[in-house]
């Protein structure tokens, strides 16, 4: 990656751990979940009305008490994918989970900031901060598919236990 190609991702990372979206908590939600990373500490709540007329996300909260990189993630998550039906949102974070694992993908100028993500890849060790709003709103979709009104709960760890 060119450096100024590298200096616009940090801008942007940046932007996002200052004014992160999705702050404003929500009167009511469909879907709640936590996520932490037991690695470096971040933990993340994150809550999604749904538009249940239109099957869109209609809003998010994420609040996240971490670093930058976990941080300006939950807040790009927040940006995109409010309007998105759950597929889109899934297909999303799964793009998000193969950037970071350094897979060659197209990234859609549609979802604008979520090409920063992949200067993340450089530092091994802050993948699990990048990627754990993305799992935290799989695990809380799911939820919301399969009717359990339950909140849920997912570590980065996790990922680490299926791949034995």
């Amino acid at each position: 990656m060119s450096n100024s190609l590298d200096d616009l991702y940090r801008e942007i990372i940046l932007d996002h751990y200052r004014s992160p979206r999705g702050k404003q908590p929500l009167e009511h939600f469909d879907i709640s979940s936590d996520g932490h990373n037991p690695s470096c500490g971040d933990e993340i709540s994150m809550e999604v009305e749904m538009d249940k007329e239109r099957a869109t996300l209609k809003n998010i909260h994420v609040d996240c008490k971490g670093c930058a990189i976990s941080t300006a993630s939950g807040s790009i998550l927040a940006e995109l994918i409010k309007g998105k039906t759950l597929d889109e949102a899934r297909q999303i974070a799964e793009l998000v989970k193969k950037i970071l694992k350094g897979e060659e993908v197209e990234v859609p100028d549609s979802l604008g900031d979520l090409d920063a993500l992949k200067g993340v890849r450089q530092f091994p060790v802050r993948i699990k901060c990048a990627l754990l709003a993305w799992v935290t709103l799989i695990e809380g979709l799911k939820n919301y598919e399969n009717g359990k009104d339950e909140k849920a709960v997912v570590s980065t760890e996790d990922d680490d236990e299926k791949k034995k």
